[in-house]
């Protein structure tokens, strides 16, 4: 215990299965089972009126099938039967002839010489079956009926001879006794294999000899109704068992551990720790192969019920390296230990991971007391700057500072708040130009809040970006910037500059 808890860790409890020791699980009614353990069908066929000839046609299949203490009394009374009618027969030939009151009288020639009474015809008969010829009693040319007696005889016995010697062969090279050194661990485990919640069987051979392709399937018996109405009370459903891959087909040199992934295909899909409690369903395992010394397919079944699965272990490792060899401890082959497992079901757990995450909770800005003006046009925030300004502008305010103090000066900056950068809206009333500047005037003093905050050049906005952080440069200024106590409406174009003071 001390080895395994320093392999596994102090968290690891060993479970013994063995019937002899109770799990902790909540006890359960012991319900009726479809296959029992050793693999036998608990399945009765009753009421079958006619179909019983259908036994009586297939006799040699019937015979075998029968239990070993019904085979041995049909093979002694077939025997025994068959001899005292044939003994009966050859008594009645010589009581028919008179043979049995001239049976010392050396000059009457008889059917079968030696024969005076019924034991010596039985031995006669004996003799001749068995052809052991003692060479004391035997038939006489004078005898036709005894003949054609004997030749029946020897037909009849062959006919016996084979067909029961041949149905006591088959029975005993059944390969049923075979399967009984195939062992099945008495428990299935739920836990986690490579991420994913699986369920797992142990599987291993007692034999040296080897099973030739050797194959496992699973089947889920359970009780369900259709979207119809129809009940299926024994409806079976194939569990995947590695079909798709070939992990189905076992090397079977050493115990394996043959697993079920549980996914959105598996009939456990929704199973969990907690609904495992209330369940009621059957895993039948059917293991084919052919054994290797006879070259006969055999095959092994049991079955685990829902009181049987055990969420949350995994079987004890079984294989050691001696000295030259693998060894292999039987004794641990039904032992489990306990191992953290998601109580939750496999729906459960993606219907968690496909949840959106709750959204991040975006706190209010504090109002800074700032204008309306400097709030939209404050370049020193990165989001005022992306979140405020339109499209256009965030493209000609990301262009380096040498170009924008270009910008900012003289000729060029007219340039720049040129009607193709103003809204479009603006663009249009400086399309009336040639109207008369009386209605210019009248139409921008109207709109004179709402574009206020649209009529700024790019020349401004990159020197009240650029201004706080500016740093002299020694040597000729050749883009000089305009004084920190110049208005900023003095870089608009001359035009502008006469609409806005008219406001």
């Amino acid at each position: 215990m001390s080895a395994i808890r320093r392999k596994f860790g102090e968290d690891y409890q060993v479970v013994n299965t063995n019937r002899g020791i109770t799990f902790s699980a909540p006890t359960k009614r012991k319900r009726q089972r479809f296959v029992e353990k050793n693999g036998r069908c608990n399945v009765q066929h009753g009421n079958l009126g006619g179909e019983t000839s259908r036994y009586i046609s297939d006799l040699f299949t019937t015979l075998v099938d029968l239990k070993w203490r019904w085979n041995l009394l049909i093979f002694l009374l077939t025997y025994t039967v068959a001899w005292l009618i044939m003994a009966s027969m050859w008594w009645i030939i010589a009581y028919i002839r008179g043979d049995l009151n001239h049976g010392h009288d050396e000059s009457y020639t008889p059917c079968v010489a030696n024969v005076y009474n019924f034991p010596s015809a039985f031995l006669f008969f004996i003799e001749t079956e068995a052809t052991i010829g003692y060479g004391y009693r035997y038939i006489t040319e004078k005898c036709p009926e005894g003949i054609i007696l004997f030749l029946f005889q020897s037909l009849l016995g062959s006919i016996v001879d084979a067909f029961l010697i041949g149905c006591m062969f088959i029975k005993m090279s059944q390969p049923k006794k075979r399967a009984e050194t195939l062992m099945f661990s008495q428990d299935a485990v739920i836990s986690q294999r490579d991420g994913k919640l699986c369920l797992m069987f142990r599987v291993g051979n007692l034999r040296n000899s080897h099973m030739v392709s050797a194959q496992i399937r699973c089947k889920l018996i359970k009780s369900r109704q259709t979207p119809e109405g129809e009940f299926l009370p024994l409806d079976q459903r194939e569990l995947d068992v590695g079909f798709g891959t070939g992990a189905d087909q076992l090397f079977l040199v050493s115990p394996l551990t043959i697993c079920h992934e549980i996914n959105p295909k598996s009939p456990f899909f929704d199973l969990s720790q907690r609904s495992l409690m209330s369940e009621q369903f059957e895993i039948v395992v059917i293991l084919e192969g052919i054994v290797e010394t006879t070259g006969m397919t055999c095959q092994a079944r049991t079955s685990y019920t829902e009181d049987e699965v055990l969420w949350g272990h995994r079987f004890l490792p079984v294989m050691s390296l001696e000295e030259g060899f693998f060894r292999v401890d039987y004794s641990q082959f039904h032992n489990t230990f306990e191992v953290p497992t998601p109580p939750y079901s496999v729906k459960e757990q993606e219907e968690k991971c496909s949840l959106p995450s709750p959204a991040p909770v975006l706190s209010p800005t504090p109002f800074d007391g700032r204008s309306r003006r400097e709030r939209i046009f404050s370049l020193d925030g990165a989001e005022d700057q992306g979140c405020r300004l339109p499209s256009k502008l965030q493209r000609m305010s990301s262009r380096n500072g040498k170009e924008a103090l270009k910008m900012g000066g003289g000729q060029p900056a007219e340039k720049a708040s040129s009607t193709g950068d103003l809204p479009l809206r603006v663009q249009r009333l400086g399309s009336l130009a040639g109207q008369g500047e009386a209605e210019d005037q009248l139409q921008l003093k109207c709109l004179n809040v709402a574009t206020e905050p649209l009529t700024q050049s790019a020349g401004e906005l990159e020197y009240r970006r650029l201004a706080p952080v500016h740093v002299p440069v020694p040597g000729p200024n050749l883009n000089p910037l305009p004084a920190s106590g110049s208005r900023p409406e003095d870089n608009l174009p001359a035009k502008l500059r006469r609409m806005n003071a008219d406001r």
